[in-house]
């Protein structure tokens, strides 16, 4: 379409007019309007004439299908041949990329004439002034060219013959008119390839309605604000649903459909469940009122021969389809009739002969049906023709690649699985007296079952299962398809997401282990950012969000394999806490370990530990995150150790503090309950009398204890000396974590002290990054060289360094019982990989040895491996930083495994993070 100011009083109104007609069903142009004016102003910035343009301007405005794109483009093309500044010789060109897709090859001069034949001759002398030249490329997203052939051959003269391809590509690249303004729309799918294709382009996102928007327009549809409120706030529950609300079609048929059944005295609750539910009830409500003049019998081979139009449109991502489209796939236009007098087809305005759906979803539900409908033998033949070669099969359909290839294909699997609902099957089949396929629901099981040795939902990722069976509704196939799953972390982001997850786990018998996220907005309870008018609509949205969640945590009762729960970085309401913690003391409930971890608001904590108190199944219990704010947690800890029925084995409870009489009490509890075996205290804050009191609990003969982490608590070497003390008295502890506080050489000795004595049983000491020097290795090899029970010894991040020495000479004793020694990034340089290499040799009891992100150097290297070479030790574990391999070491290497084949040497020179050989609290 070609515009210039001269010819623009009577051309662009008549134009602008029928596109303002076409843009859905029954507008009278207000909402058309409220599109394109609340759309930023633009055309300041296209115009060259403004001081603030530096260079031409790409602009590429992207949304979904039906938001306003094209409309919001040919405003735009309007003001500029309009704009009072413009000069009678400006020029605006528009260009549809469906439209090219037909176009052959010719001139560029030819391409933007072809709608202007009355313009041939004025062609040259316009492009030369291209800085006053638009161009509109409208729809990029349905550009159908063989990859790569936008940047191919490459063109700058507009008087050559090319392929469009080539003209088009660049036009885009700027090779083609670089000084001429460009305007391009597309859907989200093409914006990856765009970016690769445009230079520095200004990208503008067109939303269509917003909330405001969708709810006018349907207070605007129905006569009576009560059924349109009503009708609004059930498509707002369905987040889909209301997504696609923002495109003004959706709106319309979602009205057209809702408003029907209100008439007829029905409930639409059941109809916006689900978005295949709305969609088929306004295709089948379409058609039944109108079933005295046209027989259902007479509505098959038309619904046939729509669907195969639609599901070759999606794979082909084609939404315009001319006559040669119709002939290719054996469909006559009369067989359209009753799709175009219901509107669900519409000829196009701008190309004659040409079909399009009234908007992508309807023809992404259309290409639905074609799956599962029972295809007949004829029907089979001629697909093997060719007729309908660019079809993929479910599998494809469903398949990650072929959704990344092709993004719509995504909506369509959510309606397929919709479609195989029984009830809505009988639907289709009475309204248009065709057959749906009884192995739909075997195909889907078959395309989202879990193959052997594959983690489960590979196929497809929680989320996209989780919508997709609650779409079918079908409690069999939930069921079939959730059998195999131990398993499962779900991140909800809306009400509607909670209503998916609570619909598939009741049906998850075999679950074991849930993890939960909730994201922000879902409970509104606490969210003070609420005005005081909107008060009534916060209470109604926290009311169903509420409802919701209960459904789903009654699955925690409900379920008696599920036994494990995590929920972390999760925002949550004193309502919702309290509803979940009424499912965690229920007689039913069986969970035995729980996960709390950056959880809001604060005092959620206590409520889960009301809760945890007496209840027998459960086991381990790890709370992290706003404990330290907690005056009452430890003494609710308390109460739920001293309980009678407590069986709680595990405990982790990071940054507490709290004052010297909560961790008496504290100490107190510990000394009654006798279940108690691993208590992970990390990066609590002790006083010292509170350290006091926790090593007179250990030296108590009552405490049962047997693994104790006080990481990162603040501890110096006056604490030492309690913990000394309590080692040489309590025989049940066996490992102990102090990393991350700076003991000192003062310190570890007094705690080698303590170890020393042979009543000590402690197996695994973590001392990583305790501040421990060379001399503080001294007393850590005397240790170690005596009648110690230390089997594990992590000292990862120590400034050790030439200390190493004195490791290795303790290495070298017979009565060294050291099976894992961890040395991670201790500053060992090659002179002390001698003295190891001497130690390996002789050593009769070392498994692990971790000398990761240490700058052992080529020759250190050498010596280690030579010495590994020499004999076929009980080393099983050897990490290594290799900073370069060469020939030498990779023929060391290959000698060592082969001389010790149960050895593995670890040379992941990326891996930044340390395995601990002592990671025994998790």
């Amino acid at each position: 379409m070609v515009f210039k100011v001269k010819r623009r009083e009577r051309n662009t109104m008549e134009k602008f007019s029928i596109w303002k007609n076409t843009l859905w069903p029954g507008d009278d142009g207000g909402f058309h309007s409220n599109i394109t004016q609340r759309s930023p102003k633009l055309i300041s910035y296209l115009k060259p004439q403004t001081s603030i343009q530096s260079m031409p301007l790409t602009v590429v405005l992207h949304g979904p299908a039906g938001v306003g794109k094209t409309t919001v483009a040919k405003q735009l093309l309007l003001e500029w041949t309009q704009d009072d500044q413009a000069k009678a010789s400006s020029s605006a060109f528009y260009l549809s990329c469906k439209d090219l897709n037909h176009k052959g090859t010719c001139t560029f001069a030819e391409l933007v004439s072809a709608n202007g034949p009355d313009l041939q001759d004025a062609i040259p002398g316009i492009l030369t002034q291209a800085r006053k030249i638009l161009f509109i490329v409208d729809g990029f997203d349905e550009l159908r060219v063989p990859s790569g052939a936008l940047i191919h051959d490459i063109c700058g003269d507009w008087r050559k013959q090319r392929p469009v391809p080539v003209l088009l590509g660049s036009l885009l690249k700027r090779k083609m008119l670089p000084k001429s303004t460009l305007v391009i729309t597309t859907r989200p799918g093409a914006l990856r390839e765009l970016r690769l294709l445009v230079e520095q382009p200004l990208f503008i996102e067109i939303e269509g309605f917003l909330e405001l928007d969708r709810k006018a327009y349907f207070l605007k549809h129905f006569e009576e604000e009560t059924q349109a409120l009503r009708a609004f706030d059930l498509m707002k529950k369905n987040a889909a649903l209301f997504r696609m609300g923002s495109a003004p079609a959706v709106c319309w048929l979602v009205c057209t459909c809702l408003k029907r059944q209100m008439e007829k005295g029905e409930d639409p609750a059941s109809t916006c469940l689900t978005t295949t539910s709305l969609f088929l009830r306004f295709l089948c409500s379409q058609f039944t009122a109108a079933r005295g003049s046209c027989p259902r019998d007479c509505l098959q081979a038309p619904l046939k021969s729509v669907c195969l139009l639609a599901a070759e449109g999606v794979w082909t991502q084609t939404s315009v389809f001319d006559g040669e489209d119709l002939r290719r796939l054996g469909v006559k236009e009369s067989a359209l009739c009753p799709f175009l007098d219901k509107n669900i087809l519409q000829k196009s305005k701008d190309c004659e002969g040409c079909y399009s759906f009234i908007h992508l979803s309807v023809q992404q539900f259309l290409a639905a049906v074609f799956y599962v409908l029972e295809t007949e033998e004829e029907e089979e033949e001629e697909d093997v023709g060719g007729h309908r070669c660019h079809i993929g099969d479910l599998q494809k359909l469903l398949s990650k690649e072929g959704r990344l290839k092709n993004p719509s294909l995504t909506q369509v699997g959510y309606f397929i699985f919709g479609l195989s609902n029984e009830e809505r099957a009988m639907e289709l089949e009475t309204t248009f007296g065709c057959l749906v396929s009884m192995e739909i629901k075997q195909q889907l099981l078959k395309c989202t079952s879990t193959p052997r040795g594959k983690k489960p939902f590979s196929t497809m990722d929680t989320k996209e299962i989780l919508y997709c069976l609650y779409e079918s509704q079908e409690e069999e196939l939930v069921e079939d398809t959730m059998a195999p799953i131990t398993e499962i972390s779900i991140h909800l982001t809306n009400t509607f997401e909670m209503m998916q997850s609570s619909f598939c786990l009741k049906h998850c018998q075999n679950l074991q282990k849930i993890s939960l996220q909730v994201g922000k907005r879902i409970f509104l309870e606490n969210d003070t950012t609420w005005k005081s008018d909107a008060q009534v609509e916060r209470s109604q949205h926290d009311h169903h969000s509420l409802h919701l969640w209960a459904d789903l945590c009654s699955v925690f009762s409900s379920n008696k394999n599920l036994n494990f729960l995590d929920v972390r970085e999760s925002f949550l309401s004193h309502s919702s806490v309290r509803i979940l913690c009424e499912q965690i003391t229920h007689v039913t409930c069986h969970l035995q370990k729980v996960v709390i971890k950056n959880v809001s608001p604060a005092d959620a904590y206590r409520d889960f530990c009301l809760a945890f108190i007496g209840k027998k199944t459960l086991t381990h219990l790890v709370l992290e995150g706003s404990v330290h704010s907690d005056e009452m947690l430890l003494l609710l800890l308390c109460e739920i150790l001293k309980h009678p029925r407590c069986n709680l084995q595990y405990l982790r409870l990071g940054s507490c503090s709290d004052t010297p009489q909560r961790w008496a009490d504290f100490s107190s509890a510990l000394k009654i309950n006798q279940s108690l075996k691993c208590l992970d205290l990390t990066a609590s804050e002790f006083p010292d009398e509170g350290v006091k009191l926790l090593c007179s609990t250990l030296r108590h003969p009552m405490c049962f204890l047997q693994k104790l982490s006080l990481e990162n608590c603040h501890l110096t070497e006056a604490c030492c000396k309690e913990l000394s003390s309590a080692l040489i008295v309590n025989q049940r502890l066996t490992h102990l974590c102090l990393g991350k506080n700076n003991l000192g050489i003062g310190g570890v000795k007094i705690l080698c002290e303590g170890l020393s004595y042979p009543e000590c049983q402690l197996q695994t000491l973590v001392l990583c990054h305790c501040n421990i020097n060379r001399h503080g290795c001294k007393y850590i090899s005397k240790l170690l060289q005596g009648d110690s029970s230390l089997t594990n010894l992590d000292l990862g991040f120590n400034p050790i360094a030439t200390g190493l020495c004195f490791l290795s000479e303790a290495l070298k004793k017979p009565n060294c019982n050291l099976k894992c020694l961890g040395l991670w990034g201790c500053s060992i340089t090659p002179f002390g990989c001698q003295d190891l290499a001497s130690a390996l040799i002789s050593n009769q009891s070392l498994e692990t040895l971790d000398l990761g992100q240490n700058i052992l150097g080529q020759s250190g290297i050498m010596v280690l491996l030579e010495a590994l070479k020499q004999k076929n030790g009980p080393l099983k574990t050897l990490r290594l930083k290799i900073d370069k391999s060469t020939m030498e070491i990779q023929k060391l290497l290959k000698d060592v495994k082969e001389s010790n084949p149960n050895l593995t040497i670890e040379c992941n020179n990326a891996r930044t993070t340390r395995s601990s050989c002592c990671n025994f609290l998790s």
